[in-house]
């Protein structure tokens, strides 16, 4: 049985809500202002409990967030390639916040939301509306996105209605080092990702509308890797990458896709989704600015991220 209770957390635009899910052997925190991951603590082999996402200790820190620790992000995760996209002969603008791109939803997105709260059973499920025109997008949009802790597994499941054809992508953009926040980097990692393509990006990190085979380069992680020696493989400063989990016309079945190992701890994450890819990022543009738990400087690859998701810019690209 999950331990649910909640408390104040601070305000932002009205009162910040703190949700703790406890089980034996995990205990969660999710904040209502961008439906905000804020912690995962569990134990090592040891019997020794870390917080395994990066964050902030206090709620002023979740302000501006300006690299989406925990966030839920929308309405559209991920890049929009020039922050344009036409639906039903219309185009539709979006604010540019990321090189020449759209990214996460844009200036005020959902991560900069507070979220209203409701209890159920073992969790918390959050819910905000969106109405129409926000940030350039069409319709009005109500979602929701519930949280629940069954023993050792995290569940996120998302929901949206619109009342006219908008895109839609909805992801959790927690940044993870199993070794415990803080830790300097995640070069002993050992990771799997279960995909046999992933999609290359140009130099704005858009897809270019390539599905490559990951057969023969350093995107094949279908058998375990240490992620410091692969990153020395890449000829960018890490991994931003959709990996493919099934191709358009196939099912949408709830798959394991990724799996991760901190050789040093014991601890293991592992993720399943029922979403067509997964953003493997290895925290390649933190640098040590943001000041994160505990005075913590977070720097470039002290964490990883896995969104499960929807192909970037797909609004725009098919197949």
């Amino acid at each position: 049985m999950t331990e649910v209770h909640k408390e104040e957390f601070g305000t932002a635009l009205g009162p910040v809500e703190r949700w703790i899910l406890r089980s034996a052997s995990v205990s969660v925190e999710i904040i209502s202002l961008g439906c905000v991951i804020k912690s995962i603590k569990t134990a090592d082999r040891s019997g020794q409990s870390a917080d395994i996402v990066l964050g902030f200790d206090d709620i002023e820190g979740y302000f501006s967030n300006p690299r989406y620790f925990g966030a839920v992000v929308g309405r559209v995760a991920n890049r929009i390639s020039k922050g344009c996209f036409v639906i039903d002969e219309k185009e539709y603008k979006l604010a540019i916040n990321n090189g020449p791109n759209a990214l996460h939803g844009g200036l005020k997105g959902f991560d900069k939301a507070v979220w209203s709260t409701e209890a159920v059973d073992n969790g918390v499920k959050l819910s905000h509306s969106s109405p129409d025109g926000d940030e350039g997008y069409p319709g009005n949009l109500k979602v929701s996105v519930t949280y629940t802790l069954e023993k050792s597994t995290l569940s996120v499941l998302y929901h949206a209605q619109t009342d006219h054809t908008t895109p839609i992508n909805l992801t959790n953009h927690s940044y993870f080092n199993l070794a415990g926040e803080g830790t300097p980097d995640i070069y002993d990692h050992e990771v799997t990702i279960s995909a046999e393509s992933y999609l290359p990006v140009d130099d704005t990190v858009i897809p270019t509308g390539e599905v490559k085979p990951v057969e023969k380069t350093p995107f094949d992680l279908r058998k375990p890797v240490i992620l410091g020696s692969r990153l020395k493989e890449l000829s960018g400063p890490g991994f931003d990458h959709n990996f493919c989990l099934y191709l358009p016309g196939e099912p949408p079945l709830e798959r394991k896709c990724a799996r991760v190992v901190h050789p040093g701890t014991g601890r293991v994450l592992e993720v399943s989704t029922t979403q067509p890819g997964v953003q493997f990022y290895t925290s390649n543009f933190l640098d040590g600015s943001v000041k994160g738990k505990g005075g913590a400087a977070y720097s470039k690859h002290s964490a990883f991220c896995l969104e499960t998701q929807n192909w970037p810019n797909a609004v725009n690209q098919s197949l």
